[in-house]
């Protein structure tokens, strides 16, 4: 237990000098004064003196109260940041449907996450660094609209996933300081530059960055093995989606596979009154109860 103004438990010389004064006291005069010897009664002159201690001891916890006391409550924790890079296929086939499907998905994964870094990257050929790590989710949430693969430019037609990924873990080295690195990839084709090797090379680059990497493939086709092989290899997996249910199942998927964690940050003071009430008040009751019939009078 502290105080939060521990100066203030110097008072207590006070009750204390005064609890002297109450146990050295004397004897009264007896009465009636008949000249009769009088038996001692030792129990009772303690008890007399015990009675009137108590106000004494109010006294102490009063300024006890005053000095504020408090316990260290249980540590406070605080949400571990997790930086999460969602990396959109915006190539000509993710248009219509596939685009709406993935766009309410990540609206729900962002809900989801609220507490967490986001940032957007978009992908064809090129990539296109659209939001970098915020925790506005709300504005990745915005951007959605404007990334729809029909707006895009000529040069983002096709799909490069290894160069989308290399272009995700450079931003994300240099834009994380702490927290773990999360890469959620949607995109429902084959890559172009992945196969001989050169899956495994980008698995290994992501992971040597402490980087995972999900990928959630939206197409009726089975989830290509470089995506399965390259995923793995960083902590993640490869999922196939074919509709908004199983779209939103797979991020549920991903949440609990990566949920939020958090860490103690410390401790918080709590006041600590309770105790010192409680003793007061049955010190109050006891005084109370006294002055019916073990007053001290001096005669």
């Amino acid at each position: 237990m502290t105080f939060a103004h521990p100066w203030v438990l110097l008072l207590l010389a006070l009750p204390v000098l005064l609890m002297w004064t109450v146990l050295a006291r004397s004897a009264g005069v007896v009465s009636p004064a008949d000249h009769t010897r009088h038996e001692e009664r030792r129990w009772l002159s303690r008890v007399l003196t015990g009675f009137d201690a108590v106000p004494l001891l109010l006294l102490a916890i009063t300024i006890v109260i005053l000095a504020n006391p408090q316990t260290l409550q249980t540590p406070k924790r605080e949400r571990s940041l997790t930086n999460i890079q969602l990396c959109l296929d915006v190539s000509g086939s993710m248009g219509g449907r596939n685009y709406q499907l993935a766009t309410q998905a990540i609206d729900e994964f962002t809900r989801a996450r609220e507490g967490d870094a986001f940032a957007l990257t978009l992908f064809g050929v090129a990539q296109i660094r659209w939001l970098p790590l915020t925790q506005d989710l709300q504005a990745i949430r915005n951007a959605m609209p404007f990334a729809n693969p029909e707006n895009q430019p000529m040069h983002m037609s096709g799909t490069a996933i290894g160069a989308a990924l290399r272009f995700c873990r450079k931003n994300m080295m240099s834009e994380t300081q702490s927290g773990d690195r999360l890469i959620v990839l949607v995109s429902d084709g084959m890559s172009a530059d992945l196969g001989g090797g050169e899956e495994v090379a980008v698995g290994e680059e992501l992971r040597d960055a402490g980087i995972t990497v999900f990928h959630v493939h939206i197409d009726e086709s089975e989830v290509p093995s470089e995506m399965v092989e390259l995923t793995q290899l960083t902590g993640g997996d490869a999922f196939a989606a074919t509709d908004s249910a199983s779209i939103r199942a797979i991020f549920r998927h991903i949440d609990r596979m990566k949920p939020a964690t958090f860490a103690p940050v410390g401790t918080v003071p709590l006041d600590e009154f309770r105790p010192f009430a409680f003793i007061a008040l049955c010190l109050l009751s006891l005084h109370t109860c006294g002055l019916f019939f073990a007053r001290y009078t001096p005669w």
